[in-house]
């Protein structure tokens, strides 16, 4: 529901999924577990570090969300969706509790994705977080290794309107004497991540204070990015990604620091299966919409990108790519911070304003009206695929269609 409805479906404590996890044994406590919160590049970032385990050859379970387009997108055991009879068969066995706790879809699902897991006994479960941290349902689980990509504007509604108030929710997720990465080292959101590391006895390391891309190279299929362990170190190790937007090189840096990390606890992450997984996320775990080619003559790429931080590395990547004349079909949820995510959108592009068949989603018209006040131009459909649609018929060859602003339009796309 919150997919749907956004902030009214959000549930700020964790009773209902410890009892949903009491009521089915505590099966989170039946498998190794790396937990991953950040405001943008957790999926990401998710998907790169179950490529590698699977690459490795361990039994990995992901929980990621939202999906887009399939619901078992959110729970997999080395890259297949869970079963459908499994969650037909949960639903029913849950019922009485379910029933008396009215508990959340999220909540549910994450009781869901432990049980499938334990179940399925998996060697390692990376667990992405849905909203925020400290009271999202996931961080019932101890793991193994914390992760926090970044920090940016999102969900400000409930997590805070200031960078170190939701830094502070996302350093939920870290445990007492568990080792935590953070992926970007900022000013104002550090003192706060080292607090709590320093209260929990947690060894902290930033990313993107350990290596450094020295140099990338992007290709329409894949990003090739040299990494240094200094900023002026002439050795470098390449690896090649089947994920080709820019943004990932950020979290490149905050996988690999992972790997050490999850290297010294014991796992047999070796190189090989680390470049492997890496050159073939999509395909081992079924990834999409992270600057994704889905038809050419011409381009017609998918990104996620949705808040702030997110439109500008999309921008970033508008700017590094060869095409002749851009057309945006952008449609976006009400509860973000549009205003602002429109300010940083190329004016010379032409628009297709538009919206996902959701309850959130900001009416195609009132999209419109706010993008033409920052100089954004062009027209209104009342569904997704009638403004692709007519992108296609209007674009020529060599010009670039980008479908952004939502996770929903992407989805339907």
């Amino acid at each position: 529901m919150f997919s749907r409805i956004g902030a009214a479906a959000y549930r700020k404590d964790l009773i209902n999924t410890i009892a949903l996890s009491e009521f089915l044994g505590r099966p989170e406590k039946r498998f190794p577990s790396v937990h991953i919160a950040g405001t943008n590049g957790k999926g990401s970032t998710s998907h790169m570090l179950a490529a590698i385990f699977q690459s490795a050859g361990y039994r990995t379970g992901l929980y990621t969300s939202p999906h887009l387009k399939d619901f078992r997108e959110r729970i997999k055991v080395d890259g297949q969706m869970i079963r459908k009879d499994f969650i037909v068969d949960f639903v029913q066995r849950i019922r009485p509790l379910s029933e008396s706790l009215d508990p959340s879809f999220f909540e549910v699902t994450v009781a869901m994705a432990f049980e499938y897991f334990a179940i399925e006994k998996v060697d390692i479960a990376i667990i992405e977080v849905g909203l925020g941290g400290r009271l999202d349902s996931t961080n019932i689980i101890q793991p193994q290794l914390s992760i926090i990509t970044n920090i940016g504007f999102d969900h400000m509604n409930l997590l805070g309107n200031t960078l170190p108030a939701i830094a502070f929710e996302k350093a939920g997720i870290i445990k007492k004497d568990t080792p935590v990465v953070i992926g970007e080292h900022h000013p104002e959101t550090a003192p706060v991540f080292e607090q709590r590391a320093d209260e929990d006895n947690a060894p902290l390391t930033f990313a993107d204070q350990q290596r450094f891309i020295s140099d990338w190279d992007y290709q329409r299929h894949h990003l090739t990015a040299g990494v240094t362990t200094s900023p002026t170190a002439n050795e470098k190790e390449f690896y090649t990604l089947d994920l080709p937007g820019i943004y990932q090189t950020r979290n490149l840096l905050t996988v690999l620091e992972a790997v050490h990390r999850l290297r010294t606890l014991g796992w047999k992450l070796e190189q090989p299966a680390v470049h492997k997984g890496l050159q073939h996320v999509k395909k081992l775990t079924g990834l999409h919409g992270r600057w994704e080619l889905v038809h050419e003559h011409p381009d017609v790429i998918l990104d996620v990108a949705h808040n702030v931080d997110g439109m500008r590395q999309l921008v970033r990547q508008i700017e590094l790519s060869d095409h002749e004349e851009l057309h945006i079909v952008l449609g976006m949820v009400g509860d973000k911070d549009i205003d602002q995510a429109l300010s940083l959108l190329p004016k010379a592009a032409y628009y297709y304003f538009t919206r996902a068949a959701i309850p959130r989603a900001l009416p195609e018209d009132e999209l419109a009206e706010k993008a033409r006040s920052k100089g954004l131009e062009g027209k209104t459909y009342p569904s997704v695929t009638e403004a692709l649609s007519v992108a296609k018929a209007q674009a020529r060859a060599r010009d670039l269609i980008l479908v952004c602003g939502s996770v929903f339009v992407v989805g339907e796309v």
